[in-house]
């Protein structure tokens, strides 16, 4: 495996950083996960928009342009010889002190990934998954912005950790207000009398890729849209539900904390969110050959 590391691509087994970074000592970063498929980087203009936004917002100045970026992340997987796929791209503040102000590492540092990721077993996306209400709640917007998509995930990390205990794969994490954000990974969507809901994300979930995505195949599919404030009474009441994010793609999720949703069942409106977006995913994209 090749692995681009500020500026060079390199063996997996030279790709090193020092043990100063304060990626490593603080989680003092910004990254992006990204898709390929058919040999297309599907939304990477997007995501790298994000990942500038994400390091403006925390004032880590990236030194490479958007461009560069672009480039470096398709030559990456070309490097790998990738036709399908998963690209981590990771910015850290870089090397500095011990102590935790950023402004004494000079330079940040970068390095991209282009491997393979499953999230979810394959069962679950044809089946469905089983959800739990998890008690560790997401950060309110004054004590970390919840649009920073940082390297310090360990609030999602205590939050998956909830669900494995509790014998589920993914957890809904609501906010302060008791309002539901998203789950640990992914961005929530509900079906309820033939209109598509998903929480603000004011209340706390992350801006995801794919849940825009799903706003405009919804769209085409004609399916009405609402953004607003979403409690679990919403979900146990829901006709269908589902979860989206570019690891996890679309999976269909069957009950909420053993409340069944729906039938128990893949809802029909969500199969046909599921078509749209494999079509959409699998025929768009940055060519990388």
């Amino acid at each position: 495996m090749k692995i681009w590391l500020d500026g060079n691509l390199v063996d997996e087994s030279e790709a090193k950083i020092s043990v100063f970074d304060h990626g490593v000592l603080y989680g003092d970063g910004v990254f992006e996960g990204i898709r390929i498929y058919n040999g297309r980087v599907f939304r990477l203009e997007e995501h790298i928009r994000r990942l500038f936004d994400s390091a403006r917002a925390i004032v880590l100045e990236i030194p490479w342009t958007y461009e560069e970026v672009i480039k470096a992340t398709v030559e990456t997987v070309a490097a790998n010889g990738l036709k399908d796929g998963y690209i981590r791209l990771v910015v850290t503040r870089g090397t500095g002190g011990l102590g935790l102000n950023p402004y004494l590492c000079p330079k940040a540092s970068m390095f991209i990934i282009a491997s393979t990721i499953q999230l979810y077993p394959k069962e679950h996306y044809d089946n469905g998954l089983a959800l739990i209400t998890c008690a560790t709640r997401r950060p309110a917007p004054a004590a970390l912005m919840p649009q920073v998509k940082s390297l310090n995930y360990l609030n999602n990390i205590m939050a998956k950790v909830e669900a494995i205990q509790a014998n589920a794969l993914e957890a809904i994490m609501l906010n302060e207000q008791g309002y539901v954000a998203e789950c640990t990974g992914d961005n929530i969507f509900l079906l309820k009398n033939g209109v598509l809901l998903t929480p603000l994300i004011s209340d706390g979930g992350l801006d995801g890729i794919t849940r825009a995505v799903i706003l405009q195949v919804a769209k085409k599919l004609g399916v009405e849209v609402r953004e607003q404030s979403l409690t679990r009474y919403d979900i146990f009441i829901a006709d269908e539900c589902f979860l989206t994010g570019t690891a996890a793609e679309v999976v269909p999720v069957i009950s909420l904390d053993r409340r069944t949703i729906g039938d128990g069942k893949p809802g029909p409106i969500t199969k046909r969110f599921i078509e749209a977006f494999r079509e959409e995913a699998n025929s768009t994209g940055t060519p990388v050959y």
